[in-house]
C-alpha cells in the first residue's frame, strides 16, 4: 500500500542518502584501485614532462645527468602506450571486486520509498554475509 506524503518524503531521502553513500563507496572504490594501478604511468610520464626542455626543464641532479630532451620524449610516449593495458586491468580489478562484494546490489530502488511492505534488496538475497552461505555466482547486478 502506498505511504503517506511526509512518509514518503522520509523515506526518499532515507533512500536517496543510501544510494549516495553506494556511489561514493564505489567512487572511492574505482579511484584508490586506478590510482594503485596507474601508478607506472603516473610516474613514467611525471618524469618525463619535469625533464624536458620545452615543459618544465628541472634543475634536478638527475635531468642533467641521465635525461635529456630524447629520453624525457619516450618516457612520455612509454607512460601512455602503457596506460590503454594498465587501464583495462584497472578496470577488470574493480569489475571484479565490486561483483564479489555485491556493491551494485546495494542500490535500492525508489519503490522502498512509495510502498510499504517493500523489503530491501539486500534482504532479500539473503543478507549482506550472503557469501558466508555460499556465493551465487548467477546474481547479475542489472537483475
Amino acid at each position: 500500500e502506498p505511504r503517506s506524503a511526509w512518509c514518503c518524503l522520509a523515506w526518499t531521502l532515507v533512500v536517496v542518502t543510501m544510494n549516495s553513500l553506494v556511489f561514493f563507496i564505489n567512487l572511492l572504490l574505482m579511484f584508490v584501485i586506478f590510482t594503485v594501478v596507474l601508478l607506472p604511468t603516473i610516474v613514467v610520464v611525471y618524469f618525463g614532462f619535469q625533464c624536458h626542455s620545452r615543459v618544465l626543464h628541472s634543475a634536478a641532479r638527475y635531468c642533467k645527468s641521465i635525461l635529456d630532451d630524447n629520453s624525457s620524449s619516450a618516457l612520455i610516449i612509454l607512460g601512455f602506450v602503457i596506460m590503454s593495458p594498465l587501464i583495462v586491468v584497472a578496470m577488470a580489478i574493480y569489475c571484479s571486486l565490486a561483483r564479489r562484494l555485491h556493491l551494485f546490489m546495494c542500490f535500492q530502488p525508489y519503490s522502498r520509498a512509495v510502498y510499504k511492505g517493500v523489503k530491501w534488496r539486500w534482504y532479500e538475497e539473503g543478507g549482506l554475509c550472503s557469501c558466508a552461505k555460499g556465493c551465487n555466482t548467477q546474481v547479475k547486478a542489472w537483475v
